[in-house]
């Protein structure tokens, strides 16, 4: 049975009861493409618009992404747990690895004249200019987006 369809059958069960979805991948860079599908499956699922599908899509798998390589440190043994919860007007991400966590609040501009050529450091500056609103918890291993509906 395909990822998608696995989702599919799974979403239909736990719409009826609330409005969430949860996803739980090991710490492999390969599984960003089973983070997309959910992210599309989502989309039909709960039909929120075009206007932030591709924030969500750029934002959530960004997160994802620092969750294996940062968080857990590419450990396939650890896992990244993906939750979505809908309500009448937000769409919500929250995604947390296994790993330490780090210290959201000294991360370095990006954009600033010193950091420019310096790798790293976008993710979290992309992430925070494509969600309406960004939370950090657990020490940073966790981080929750949520995007307006109806902005």
């Amino acid at each position: 049975m395909s990822i998608s369809r696995k989702l599919k059958i799974r979403s239909n069960l736990i719409e009826k009861m609330s409005k969430s979805l949860k996803l739980k991948i090991p710490s492999l860079i390969d599984n960003i493409r089973i983070v997309e599908s959910f992210i599309d499956h989502a989309r039909e699922t709960f039909n929120f618009n075009d206007d932030i599908y591709g924030n969500i899509m750029i934002a959530v798998t960004e997160s994802v992404n620092n969750a294996i390589v940062h968080g857990n440190q590419n450990d396939k043994n650890k896992n990244v747990h993906l939750e979505l919860v809908v309500d009448e007007n937000n769409v919500n991400f929250l995604v947390r690895d296994e790993g330490k966590g780090f210290d959201y609040s000294k991360l370095p501009d990006p954009t600033s004249p010193e950091n420019i050529d310096t790798p790293g450091g976008r993710g979290i500056f992309l992430i925070k200019h494509l969600a309406d609103e960004v939370k950090f918890k657990e020490n940073g291993s966790e981080i929750k987006m949520i995007f307006y509906m109806n902005a």
